[in-house]
């Protein structure tokens, strides 16, 4: 977890504009958002190999525009579901289908008129604590790209991880990959 702390700061020392309008969502004041990802055993949001699981999650978030230390920024309310579907790797995924509620912020680090990339991080709580997570409490960080397809709509790739942050004995962490589409108004 420290690494990605400090991976963080490093990031966002290295970049200081500052946009007129916020790169995430333009002039609008509101943005709602759907993602699917898919799931991996490794646990790293970036160390190969990459092992694909029967472990997906589902997610709706509501996003506000925000700035962090003058970079463009946005602060969201999420709610995901994360569903397992069978066995692999020595896992059974299935006990994995659990709610989590958490609230996030992310900060475009790199931006131009139709697109963004960036970080962000989180902090939220899992509906039942599992051998996999051993707490509750779970944090978040991401790797994002969007792009705008229009002044409305947009589309994001992202890679996310969570973990307890050695907050519990067990720490084996989610890891996941995938899509997601932005409305904005």
């Amino acid at each position: 977890m420290k690494k990605y702390i400090a991976l963080l700061f490093i990031s966002m020392c290295m970049c200081t504009a500052n946009a007129a309008t916020n790169p995430f969502m333009g002039d609008a004041e509101n943005q709602i958002s759907f993602y699917l990802g898919q799931g991996f055993d490794n646990g790293y949001i970036v160390a190969l190999p990459y092992h694909a699981v029967p472990f997906y999650m589902v997610q709706a978030k509501y996003s506000q525009p925000a700035t962090f230390f003058r970079l463009p920024a946005r602060m969201s309310m999420n709610l995901a579901e994360t569903v397992g579907l069978g066995k692999k790797y020595g896992w059974d995924w299935r006990k994995y289908t659990i709610p989590i509620v958490f609230i996030s912020g992310d900060t475009a680090l790199l931006y131009g008129e139709k697109w963004y990339a960036g970080v962000g991080s989180g902090v939220g709580l899992q509906a039942q604590q599992n051998e996999r997570l051993g707490a509750k409490l779970l944090f978040e960080f991401k790797l994002f790209y969007g792009y705008h397809i229009n002044e409305k709509w947009g589309i994001e790739l992202y890679a996310q991880h969570f973990s307890n942050a050695n907050t519990a004995d067990e720490n084996h962490s989610y890891a996941f990959y995938g899509f997601g589409v932005n409305r904005n108004f």
